[in-house]
Protein backbone atom coordinates (compact mmCIF):
# COMPACT_ATOMS: atom_id res chain seq x y z
CA UNK A 1 0.00 0.00 0.00
CA UNK A 2 1.23 3.59 -0.59
CA UNK A 3 1.12 6.05 1.99
CA UNK A 4 -2.27 6.23 3.23
CA UNK A 5 -4.00 9.25 2.84
CA UNK A 6 -6.80 8.91 6.01
CA UNK A 7 -6.42 7.05 8.89
CA UNK A 8 -9.05 5.49 10.78
CA UNK A 9 -9.26 3.33 14.00
CA UNK A 10 -11.94 1.43 15.75
CA UNK A 11 -11.40 2.46 20.17
CA UNK A 12 -12.20 -0.53 22.18
CA UNK A 13 -9.68 -3.09 21.69
CA UNK A 14 -8.03 -1.30 19.15
CA UNK A 15 -6.78 2.10 20.05
CA UNK A 16 -7.27 1.88 23.72
CA UNK A 17 -5.53 -1.19 25.78
CA UNK A 18 -7.20 -3.40 28.33
CA UNK A 19 -7.06 -0.24 30.73
CA UNK A 20 -8.56 2.31 28.33
CA UNK A 21 -5.12 3.61 27.31
CA UNK A 22 -3.85 4.72 24.62
CA UNK A 23 0.15 3.32 24.65
CA UNK A 24 2.67 6.12 24.82
CA UNK A 25 4.13 4.18 21.35
CA UNK A 26 0.72 4.25 19.74
CA UNK A 27 0.09 7.94 21.00
CA UNK A 28 3.76 8.94 19.23
CA UNK A 29 2.44 7.37 15.90
CA UNK A 30 -0.41 9.15 15.92
CA UNK A 31 1.17 12.67 16.96
CA UNK A 32 3.08 12.15 13.40
CA UNK A 33 0.19 11.26 11.59
CA UNK A 34 -1.70 14.61 12.60
CA UNK A 35 1.62 16.42 12.27
CA UNK A 36 1.42 15.35 8.69
CA UNK A 37 -1.69 16.36 7.50
CA UNK A 38 -3.43 13.12 7.21
CA UNK A 39 -6.73 12.29 9.03
CA UNK A 40 -6.85 9.76 11.71
CA UNK A 41 -10.52 9.52 12.25
CA UNK A 42 -12.17 7.29 15.19
CA UNK A 43 -14.74 4.71 13.77
CA UNK A 44 -16.89 3.47 16.95
CA UNK A 45 -19.80 1.77 18.44
CA UNK A 46 -19.65 4.62 21.07
CA UNK A 47 -21.66 7.53 20.96
CA UNK A 48 -20.60 11.38 20.57
CA UNK A 49 -21.00 11.81 24.12
CA UNK A 50 -18.09 9.22 25.16
CA UNK A 51 -15.55 10.40 23.02
CA UNK A 52 -13.99 13.88 23.99
CA UNK A 53 -12.10 12.52 26.64
CA UNK A 54 -10.72 9.06 24.27
CA UNK A 55 -9.41 12.23 21.81
CA UNK A 56 -7.91 13.66 24.34
CA UNK A 57 -6.35 10.60 25.08
CA UNK A 58 -5.26 9.77 21.25
CA UNK A 59 -3.79 13.84 20.98
CA UNK A 60 -6.40 14.17 17.94
CA UNK A 61 -9.16 16.80 17.28
CA UNK A 62 -10.50 15.76 14.33
CA UNK A 63 -13.99 14.03 12.78
CA UNK A 64 -15.59 10.19 14.54
CA UNK A 65 -17.87 8.10 12.73
CA UNK A 66 -19.93 7.33 15.87
CA UNK A 67 -22.48 4.41 16.80
CA UNK A 68 -21.49 1.92 14.17
CA UNK A 69 -21.83 4.97 11.71
CA UNK A 70 -24.50 6.79 12.20
CA UNK A 71 -23.22 9.64 13.21
CA UNK A 72 -20.82 12.37 12.08
CA UNK A 73 -18.96 13.97 14.91
CA UNK A 74 -16.67 16.91 14.48
CA UNK A 75 -14.49 16.75 18.28
CA UNK A 76 -12.62 19.78 18.32
CA UNK A 77 -15.71 22.13 17.11
CA UNK A 78 -18.06 19.48 19.29
CA UNK A 79 -20.72 19.31 16.63
CA UNK A 80 -23.15 16.79 15.30
CA UNK A 81 -22.46 17.20 11.28
CA UNK A 82 -24.91 13.93 9.66
CA UNK A 83 -27.55 11.29 11.67
CA UNK A 84 -29.06 8.22 10.00
CA UNK A 85 -31.37 7.38 12.39
CA UNK A 86 -34.08 5.01 12.83
CA UNK A 87 -37.93 5.67 12.53
CA UNK A 88 -40.19 4.68 15.30
CA UNK A 89 -42.61 2.11 13.32
CA UNK A 90 -39.32 0.67 12.32
CA UNK A 91 -37.93 0.29 16.19
CA UNK A 92 -41.34 -0.63 17.56
CA UNK A 93 -41.68 -3.67 15.07
CA UNK A 94 -38.09 -4.59 15.82
CA UNK A 95 -38.67 -4.49 19.15
CA UNK A 96 -42.01 -6.83 19.11
CA UNK A 97 -40.14 -9.62 16.55
CA UNK A 98 -37.51 -9.46 18.64
CA UNK A 99 -39.27 -10.06 22.18
CA UNK A 100 -40.98 -13.24 20.76
CA UNK A 101 -37.59 -14.50 19.49
CA UNK A 102 -35.60 -13.84 22.60
CA UNK A 103 -38.02 -13.32 25.70
CA UNK A 104 -35.20 -12.27 27.83
CA UNK A 105 -34.14 -9.08 26.22
CA UNK A 106 -34.63 -5.48 27.52
CA UNK A 107 -33.72 -2.62 24.94
CA UNK A 108 -32.48 0.59 25.27
CA UNK A 109 -31.79 3.68 22.59
CA UNK A 110 -29.35 6.28 22.02
CA UNK A 111 -30.55 9.56 20.59
CA UNK A 112 -28.64 12.96 19.79
CA UNK A 113 -28.86 16.51 19.23
CA UNK A 114 -26.60 19.00 17.81
CA UNK A 115 -23.76 17.94 20.29
CA UNK A 116 -21.87 15.35 22.39
CA UNK A 117 -23.77 16.40 25.37
CA UNK A 118 -27.44 18.23 24.41
CA UNK A 119 -29.07 19.44 27.76
CA UNK A 120 -32.12 19.32 25.67
CA UNK A 121 -31.96 15.73 24.66
CA UNK A 122 -32.50 12.45 26.82
CA UNK A 123 -29.09 10.36 25.35
CA UNK A 124 -29.67 7.07 26.74
CA UNK A 125 -32.75 5.91 27.39
CA UNK A 126 -33.43 2.44 28.27
CA UNK A 127 -36.47 -0.73 29.67
CA UNK A 128 -36.17 -0.63 33.43
CA UNK A 129 -35.01 -4.26 33.27
CA UNK A 130 -31.86 -3.02 30.71
CA UNK A 131 -28.27 -3.83 32.09
CA UNK A 132 -25.25 -3.17 30.39
CA UNK A 133 -22.48 -5.34 30.56
CA UNK A 134 -20.53 -2.63 31.80
CA UNK A 135 -22.85 -0.48 33.60
CA UNK A 136 -21.70 1.77 36.20
CA UNK A 137 -21.08 5.27 35.43
CA UNK A 138 -23.11 5.69 32.16
CA UNK A 139 -25.67 8.35 32.07
CA UNK A 140 -29.23 6.22 31.53
CA UNK A 141 -33.21 7.09 32.11
CA UNK A 142 -35.77 4.25 32.41
CA UNK A 143 -38.85 4.09 30.34
CA UNK A 144 -41.22 1.82 29.38
CA UNK A 145 -41.15 0.39 25.52
CA UNK A 146 -43.41 2.45 23.62
CA UNK A 147 -41.62 5.67 25.13
CA UNK A 148 -38.35 4.31 23.54
CA UNK A 149 -40.04 3.44 20.26
CA UNK A 150 -41.93 7.09 19.99
CA UNK A 151 -38.90 8.98 18.73
CA UNK A 152 -36.10 8.09 15.82
CA UNK A 153 -32.89 7.30 17.53
CA UNK A 154 -29.11 6.55 15.88
CA UNK A 155 -28.68 3.08 17.67
CA UNK A 156 -30.74 0.67 18.89
CA UNK A 157 -29.19 -1.67 21.75
CA UNK A 158 -30.66 -5.17 22.43
CA UNK A 159 -29.56 -6.86 25.94
CA UNK A 160 -29.96 -10.51 27.06
CA UNK A 161 -28.06 -12.43 29.74
CA UNK A 162 -28.84 -15.66 28.77
CA UNK A 163 -27.50 -15.80 25.36
CA UNK A 164 -24.02 -14.40 24.14
CA UNK A 165 -24.22 -11.74 21.33
CA UNK A 166 -23.39 -14.03 18.78
CA UNK A 167 -25.97 -16.33 19.33
CA UNK A 168 -28.42 -13.01 19.78
CA UNK A 169 -27.29 -11.71 16.19
CA UNK A 170 -27.99 -15.53 14.90
CA UNK A 171 -31.40 -15.24 16.07
CA UNK A 172 -31.48 -11.45 14.50
CA UNK A 173 -30.24 -13.02 11.24
CA UNK A 174 -32.73 -15.47 11.08
CA UNK A 175 -35.82 -13.27 11.43
CA UNK A 176 -37.66 -11.97 8.49
CA UNK A 177 -39.02 -8.00 8.07
CA UNK A 178 -36.16 -7.00 10.39
CA UNK A 179 -35.01 -4.13 8.07
CA UNK A 180 -31.84 -3.08 10.22
CA UNK A 181 -28.11 -3.38 10.27
CA UNK A 182 -27.63 -5.62 13.32
CA UNK A 183 -23.78 -6.18 14.65
CA UNK A 184 -22.22 -5.92 17.87
CA UNK A 185 -18.32 -4.95 19.60
CA UNK A 186 -18.64 -6.86 22.66
CA UNK A 187 -19.81 -10.75 22.83
CA UNK A 188 -21.30 -10.44 26.44
CA UNK A 189 -25.35 -10.57 24.84
CA UNK A 190 -25.62 -7.55 23.81
CA UNK A 191 -26.35 -6.78 19.87
CA UNK A 192 -26.57 -3.16 18.27
CA UNK A 193 -28.63 -2.10 15.28
CA UNK A 194 -28.35 1.08 12.99
CA UNK A 195 -30.32 2.18 10.11
CA UNK A 196 -30.19 -0.49 6.89
CA UNK A 197 -27.72 0.07 5.01
CA UNK A 198 -25.50 1.75 8.02
CA UNK A 199 -21.93 0.67 8.98
CA UNK A 200 -19.07 1.78 10.03
CA UNK A 201 -18.07 1.51 6.25
CA UNK A 202 -20.36 3.66 4.98
CA UNK A 203 -19.83 6.70 7.49
CA UNK A 204 -16.40 6.35 6.39
CA UNK A 205 -16.49 6.29 2.90
CA UNK A 206 -18.34 9.51 2.99
CA UNK A 207 -16.02 11.28 5.53
CA UNK A 208 -13.37 9.77 2.80
CA UNK A 209 -15.39 11.42 0.08
CA UNK A 210 -15.44 14.82 1.60
CA UNK A 211 -11.28 14.49 2.15
CA UNK A 212 -11.27 13.65 -1.85
CA UNK A 213 -9.76 10.53 -0.66
CA UNK A 214 -10.08 6.62 -2.55
CA UNK A 215 -10.79 3.85 -0.34
CA UNK A 216 -7.47 2.47 -1.65
CA UNK A 217 -5.68 4.59 0.43
CA UNK A 218 -7.56 4.36 3.82
CA UNK A 219 -5.88 2.38 6.36
CA UNK A 220 -8.22 0.74 8.99
CA UNK A 221 -7.76 -0.86 12.62
CA UNK A 222 -10.37 -2.87 13.98
CA UNK A 223 -11.42 -6.12 16.23
CA UNK A 224 -14.75 -7.04 16.56
CA UNK A 225 -17.43 -7.90 14.15
CA UNK A 226 -18.61 -4.13 14.10
CA UNK A 227 -15.58 -3.55 12.15
CA UNK A 228 -15.55 -5.93 9.85
CA UNK A 229 -17.68 -3.87 6.67
CA UNK A 230 -14.87 -0.86 7.45
CA UNK A 231 -11.71 -3.37 7.02
CA UNK A 232 -13.00 -5.07 3.88
CA UNK A 233 -13.93 -1.40 2.43
CA UNK A 234 -10.88 0.22 3.50
CA UNK A 235 -7.89 -0.31 1.25
CA UNK A 236 -6.10 -2.01 3.71
CA UNK A 237 -7.98 -3.23 6.45
CA UNK A 238 -5.81 -4.36 9.63
CA UNK A 239 -6.73 -6.79 12.28
CA UNK A 240 -5.97 -6.88 15.56
CA UNK A 241 -3.78 -9.40 17.44
CA UNK A 242 -6.56 -9.58 19.73
CA UNK A 243 -9.29 -9.41 17.17
CA UNK A 244 -12.32 -12.03 16.98
CA UNK A 245 -12.31 -14.86 14.76
CA UNK A 246 -14.73 -13.19 11.74
CA UNK A 247 -12.31 -9.85 11.72
CA UNK A 248 -8.90 -12.10 11.63
CA UNK A 249 -10.73 -14.32 8.44
CA UNK A 250 -11.72 -10.68 6.36
CA UNK A 251 -8.23 -8.34 7.15
CA UNK A 252 -5.68 -8.04 4.82
CA UNK A 253 -3.11 -8.21 7.42
CA UNK A 254 -3.05 -8.62 11.37
CA UNK A 255 -0.71 -6.82 13.41
CA UNK A 256 0.01 -6.65 17.48
CA UNK A 257 -2.94 -6.62 19.91
CA UNK A 258 -4.07 -3.75 21.29
CA UNK A 259 -1.98 -4.06 24.16
CA UNK A 260 1.37 -3.98 22.37
CA UNK A 261 0.63 -1.12 19.85
CA UNK A 262 -0.43 -2.82 17.24
CA UNK A 263 -1.48 0.77 15.47
CA UNK A 264 2.05 2.01 16.34
CA UNK A 265 3.67 -1.51 14.40
CA UNK A 266 1.49 -0.09 11.62
CA UNK A 267 1.77 3.46 11.48
CA UNK A 268 5.75 2.93 11.35
CA UNK A 269 6.40 2.40 8.02
CA UNK A 270 5.42 5.49 6.85
CA UNK A 271 5.31 8.19 9.77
Amino acid sequence: MEQPLLIASDVDGTLLDDQDKVGARTRAAITRVVASGTPFVLATGRPPRWIPWIAEEAGIDGHAVCCNGSVHYDIGKDRILGTHTIAPGVLEQVTERLRAAIPSVNFAVERIGERAEDPGIVAFLTEPGYTHPWDGERPRQNAPTPELTAQPCVKLLARSAELSSSEMAGIVRGLEEIDLNVTYSANYGLIEFSASGVTKATGLAHLAAEHGVAPERVLAFGDMPNDIEMLRWAGNGIAMGNAHDAVLEVADEVTASNNEDGIAEILERWF
